[in-house]
């Protein structure tokens, strides 16, 4: 059991999920501070308040705070947008694969054989 473990641990697909987890919080942290220090004031001089996790909507009791929903909304909508970059830019330096034609058949030979023969002998 300690083995097969072992041997799952060490396959590249754990270790690159690994790796992107990682690295993945770690860039989160840095979008959060985007949206909190650069997007969230720009927003903001536009509706009015600088911190939207402040916006509030009340019924009664109940606070529906839209604000916070919104700054998801943004870091989501951020985050995407750069690991969709960043997924482009890692496919423009992959190497591709030349791709060989596929061969056809010897089947597939022996009917074009004789269909060019068959046009050979409709056209005499």
């Amino acid at each position: 059991m300690i083995k097969e473990f072992k041997d799952f641990i060490a396959r590249g697909n754990v270790v690159d999920m690994a790796v992107g987890i990682i690295v993945g919080a770690a860039f989160t942290s840095i979008v959060k501070s985007l949206v909190n220090n650069l997007i969230n004031p720009l927003i903001g001089i536009f509706v009015g308040k600088i911190d939207l996790s402040n916006l509030v909507w009340t019924v009664g009791d109940a606070q529906f705070k839209y604000g916070t929903f919104l700054n998801s909304v943004i870091n989501f909508l951020i985050i995407s947008f750069v690991v969709f970059l960043m997924v482009k830019a890692i496919n423009r330096f992959r190497t591709k694969k030349d791709e060989e034609p596929a061969k056809t058949s010897e089947e597939v030979q022996y009917l074009k054989e004789i269909t060019e023969l068959l046009k050979e002998k409709n056209n005499n």
